[in-house]
């Protein structure tokens, strides 16, 4: 299963903290592509959460409510939104599997557990330092590696990504952490989809009457 994520988006985080059971009981792994959420909302035309006044106030207590249901910290970064460039460039970097999984748990912590944040790349690389990755910001800085973040992204848009979290699972997506339960009776064999094709079909059909 692919995992498209950016640090910015606390949705993300949370939906990083389950992912790893759910793939682990169906027999799957979990492959993470950071993307630039800011590139996904370029492309689309849509505005971020936290560029909607009331929707930026909705999103906190949601997401307050949802870790305190599923027992994990959250509190607020010092900023945001904020500039996510250098964790995930960091992120990018050729790691071991389990190596980025803990990098990418620590830059998560960092942002949205009551760590310092991650928009000082700094940090980012003191963060990645710790867990034995050497020179991560010079690294992070190879043209290859901007690219890759840049590549990351357009392939999710190629993908019909348009926000995150958003899990792709043979060839179908799953958008938001709210997806799950639907992702998990897809695992389960117990998704109503197949089977709709003629309901699928009209959707398709359906046009606009009406423009804003």
């Amino acid at each position: 299963m692919k995992f498209y994520f950016d640090f910015i988006s606390p949705y993300a985080y949370l939906a990083w903290t389950q992912i790893h059971a759910l793939a682990e009981a169906h027999g799957r792994g979990v492959e993470p592509v950071p993307v630039l959420f800011a590139g996904l909302l370029n492309h689309w035309g849509h505005k971020g959460p936290a560029e909607i006044p009331p929707k930026r106030v909705y999103v906190f207590k949601d997401t307050l409510r949802t870790a305190h249901m599923l027992g994990v910290p959250l509190s607020p970064p010092p900023t945001h939104p904020f500039n996510p460039l250098a964790a995930l460039r960091v992120a990018s970097l050729d790691l071991e599997t389990k190596v980025r999984r803990k990098l990418i748990d620590a830059l998560f912590e960092a942002t949205w557990g009551g760590g310092p944040g991650i928009a000082d790349p700094a940090v980012v690389g003191e963060i990645a330092t710790a867990l034995g990755i050497e020179d991560p910001i010079e690294r992070a800085g190879e043209a290859t590696i901007k690219e890759l973040v840049k590549t990351n992204t357009s392939d999710a848009i190629a993908a019909g990504v348009f926000g995150v979290p958003t899990i792709v699972c043979d060839g179908e997506l799953f958008w938001g952490f709210d997806s799950f339960r639907h992702l998990e009776r897809f695992l389960d064999d117990d998704d109503p989809l197949p089977g709709a094709d003629e309901l699928l079909a009209k959707w398709a059909r359906v046009v606009p009457s009406a423009e804003r």
